[in-house]
């Protein structure tokens, strides 16, 4: 399979082309021949143009890159490769939403040739790729897991934003059906990863390892969180507590924030879904899913006692929330905590407005039904930073105090600055 795919005798299709597909693709098609194939033309249209729609890679990125992309299904009928990296989501009600997986193996299905290899990098629970995916692959291709074809799980840990831990210079578990997938799998992905593959000894090993990847940091962040609610209470800066323990050699340094995004605060459920199938209710990652979920309202709620403490009425003010994004520096604005503090303000009748350098206004109306802000107003009688930004860590105190009235608020929820407390400025981190 390597040698073809060296010499562009066989062809290997990436299907799904967000922040994880996009990019292995692009790595691939600077050693092979690459279709890369999703289902939003828009999209499609757009890396043809040698635009990326999540604004993370360049046009020279795409340079020498010997790629197709493609909305139309039978572009891959000449693939012998396949690499599924399309969004594992849950629904309204925290439930795993298999959809884009599913039918992302019915179309592999349909297309499936002898001698072909089905590789899986979504994040899913332990089991999915054999118990879900593979049974479409084989309904819809006619064809037998073994017989006739390789099916492998390779989990992506691609870290949207970060430009040192890129995609080639982060170690890559490899799995497959059998030692010969394995071995083909491991092959084709240390051709681009620079950093080298692990082979796990299963497809369930390599699921079950990236989802507790997820849930590790969620956990920890979770930790974090609860003890700033505690600490708060006591009028201790978690920050400055933070700093003290960190002077211990072997003490995490993890800090307390909005947990949303596609990976941390998605990822957990998966886990939690298919340990409620088996019987038993996780209760260390309920825990720690609860508290993250509970912060919006706790910051909110955190608001509104400094505006009562001031003699403001929340029904009559208006606050600025600068950062929509789950994480800074970048436009992915999927799972946003911070839409979910909106809300919780919103609940108090409070006037508020929204900016973010990095998000679309277009994508910010469709998925939460609120307007973004081309640059911040004034007369505000709060501000909460509520994202990292490059843009906002190199402003300070006089900038806020310019945007507000009277008596200003400041809600520092990523410790980005070090304000002296002074009357005219309340001051407040997580």
């Amino acid at each position: 399979m390597l040698n073809d795919l060296r010499q562009k005798e066989k062809q290997l299709a990436v299907i799904g082309l967000g922040y994880v597909g996009l990019p292995i693709a692009l790595a691939f098609a600077q050693q092979f021949r690459v279709v890369g194939f999703d289902t939003n033309a828009e999209r499609v249209a757009m890396l043809q143009r040698q635009e990326d729609p999540s604004h993370q890679l360049q046009p020279a990125d795409f340079a020498g890159a010997d790629i197709c992309f493609t909305a139309n299904p039978d572009d891959l009928c000449h693939a012998h490769f396949f690499v599924v990296a399309v969004p594992t989501p849950v629904d309204e009600y925290k439930v795993p939403d298999l959809k884009p997986l599913q039918r992302a193996s019915e179309t592999i299905g349909c297309v499936l040739k002898p001698g072909d290899y089905v590789v899986y990098e979504s994040t899913v629970y332990p089991g999915c790729t054999e118990d879900d995916c593979l049974p479409l692959l084989e309904q819809y291709s006619g064809l037998k897991l073994g017989d006739d074809f390789k099916l492998g799980y390779s989990p992506e840990r691609i870290n949207p934003g970060d430009k040192v831990r890129t995609l080639t210079d982060i170690l890559k578990v490899v799995s497959g059906n059998d030692a010969e997938a394995v071995q083909t799998i491991a092959e084709v992905y240390r051709s681009i990863i620079r950093a080298g593959v692990y082979a796990a000894p299963s497809i369930k090993v390599a699921e079950a390892a990236k989802v507790i990847e997820n849930v590790q940091r969620d956990l920890n962040i979770s930790l974090m969180n609860e003890l700033a609610v505690i600490f708060d209470k006591m009028g201790i800066d978690t920050q400055e507590v933070l700093k003290a323990a960190s002077t211990k050699w072997n003490f995490l340094p993890f800090t307390p924030g909005l947990v949303g995004g596609h990976c941390i605060g998605i990822d957990p459920y998966y886990l939690l879904y298919k340990s409620r199938q088996l019987g038993y209710e996780p209760q260390v990652i309920n825990s720690g899913r609860r508290v993250n979920d509970s912060m919006p309202a706790f910051v909110a709620t955190k608001l509104v006692q400094l505006l009562l403490q001031r003699e403001k009425n929340p029904a009559q003010t208006k606050v600025l929330v600068m950062g929509l994004t789950f994480k800074e520096n970048i436009a992915d604005i999927r799972n946003s905590k911070v839409a979910d503090l909106v809300r919780e303000l919103m609940k108090y009748a409070i006037n508020v407005h929204i900016v973010d350098p990095y998000a679309s206004p277009n994508e910010v109306a469709l998925a939460y039904k609120m307007t973004l802000l081309d640059t911040p107003g004034r007369a505000y009688d709060a501000v909460i930073v509520a994202v990292g930004h490059d843009q906002y860590r190199t402003l300070d105190a006089a900038y806020f105090k310019s945007l507000m009235t009277e008596l200003p608020i400041l809600l520092d929820l990523k410790g980005l600055y070090t304000v002296r407390q002074a009357d005219e400025l309340a001051y407040w981190r997580l």
